[in-house]
């Protein structure tokens, strides 16, 4: 083993098993190193541990009887890797193997005292982990899309009242220009114009098939759009002609309607049990099903426009 290899597997050894409550000695390090067949002593780790730190890799040491050193350049703390492996466990549009492989990786960058802190076996109601792995790469072509404004062409699937995915367009495929990607109620949307539609859509990523990247550049973006309130006003209530609409809410519902449309939403006291908010929405039956969950606590007070489709909804479906 050349002087450039110990050094490396001096640092592979530091990575993988130090940390602040973890820590080798001198004289422990020159018995692994022993154990593999190389000479080494004393002088020699200290002297590979000094180029290590001049190279800008952080290995600190501890004086009591001995010196101790570790690892400390960990480019995440235990606590947020926690929260990575939450997430990729919780998410519901990656399929459990892919789960494992990312969870594995993500143990890696712990080092192998505290990767077992990372065994979190998280468990979500509701949460059915999918079994296909294709949107894993489709959301990343999408992605490469946006980045070099390329348009992708992709075939479109629904369920028909058979539970069986067919095709949509009669199987055609769509061609859009997407910009930008969308995350909501753990789904990946696709945002960007349709010349299908010759308008700006969503598509859920989950229901295209085989997406391509053209080489054709997008439709530009038109002036001063801005995903972020599409998302926020629009999207976050579905396809439907946009409206401010007035909303009485008694108190206690605070916290579900700035869940819904975020804590900037205008509100105002109207007596001691209600407040009013005033909120830009697309209007749908998507909007209206979210009001009627709260059994009267919110009430559409306008536009009127508004209220008397409420109302038709709530006749039909009463019929």
């Amino acid at each position: 083993m050349t002087g450039k290899e110990r050094l490396i597997e001096l640092l592979k050894l530091l990575y993988a098993v130090t940390d602040e409550d973890h820590q080798l000695s001198t004289a422990e390090i020159v018995t692994h190193f022993a154990g593999q067949g190389v000479p080494t002593d004393r002088s020699t780790v200290k002297a590979d541990i000094d180029v290590l730190n001049n190279c800008g890799i952080e290995i600190l040491a501890t004086k009591g009887t001995q010196i101790r050193y570790y690892f400390s350049d960990r480019q995440f703390e235990l606590a947020e890797l926690k929260l990575l492996v939450d997430a990729v466990e919780s998410s519901k549009f990656i399929t459990a193997k892919k789960s494992d492989v990312l969870v594995k990786k993500l143990m890696t960058l712990a080092g192998e005292n505290s990767a077992k802190e990372l065994e979190r076996h998280l468990y979500t109601a509701g949460r059915i982990k999918p079994e296909n792995e294709s949107i894993f790469y489709a959301v990343d072509i999408i992605h490469r899309a946006i980045n070099s404004e390329r348009q992708i062409a992709f075939v479109y699937f629904e369920y028909a009242t058979t539970k069986s995915f067919v095709p949509k367009h009669d199987g055609e495929p769509y061609i859009f220009s997407p910009y930008a990607m969308l995350y909501n109620e753990d789904k990946y949307y696709v945002l960007g114009y349709s010349e299908q539609h010759e308008k700006i859509v969503t598509f859920r990523v989950d229901r295209m098939k085989a997406p391509d990247i053209l080489d054709k550049c997008i439709v530009p973006r038109p002036e001063n759009f801005d995903p972020v309130n599409y998302t926020v006003n629009i999207f976050s209530m579905y396809d439907g002609e946009p409206y401010n609409v007035t909303l009485l809410c008694k108190n206690e519902l605070m916290n579900y309607v700035i869940d819904r449309f975020g804590d900037d939403v205008r509100t105002e006291i109207t007596d001691e049990e209600h407040f009013t908010a005033t909120v830009e929405v697309s209007v749908s039956q998507t909007f209206f099903a979210w009001v009627f969950q709260f059994a009267g606590g919110i009430q559409i007070t306008g536009p009127a426009i508004v209220k008397e489709q409420f109302r038709k909804m709530l006749e039909e479906a009463h019929n």
